[in-house]
């Protein structure tokens, strides 16, 4: 059974920067694998924010995030990772990295195309 787990999540300033990784275990990815970043501020429902392919060559962001937060994955370690900069107070949510196989192009974006999810971790971003 696919086991993630994230971390590096944590208190940091308005324009400080953190990088959040997930480490998968349990299981392999192929190509048609995708992993994804997605947050829940609080009070609200839990939203998009970044996925990949498993072979790291197509990346979808929310418009939200576009340019200040990069999503990678390192395959050797099974890990993806996400490198938040510039953050902002409106950026302070829990967030949760996400693992699906056979997801289509256009659904890399919907919660609901994922199947393994993790703990979550929070990042909460002050003024």
């Amino acid at each position: 059974q696919v086991q993630l787990v994230e971390s590096g999540g944590g208190l940091v300033q308005t324009g400080g920067s953190l990088r959040l990784s997930c480490s998968a275990s349990g299981g392999t990815f192929s190509n048609s694998g995708a992993m994804g970043w997605f947050r829940q501020p609080p009070g609200k429902e839990r939203e998009f924010v970044a996925a990949i392919r498993w072979n790291g060559g197509t990346t979808r962001y929310a418009d939200s995030v576009q340019g200040r937060f990069t999503i990678s994955v390192d395959k050797a370690r099974n890990t993806w990772y996400l490198q938040l900069n510039n953050l902002q107070p409106q950026d302070t949510a829990v967030y949760y990295c996400s693992a699906g196989t056979g997801i289509i192009l256009s659904s890399l974006t919907l919660r609901t195309a994922y199947k393994h999810w993790g703990q979550g971790t929070p990042v909460t971003v002050s003024s």
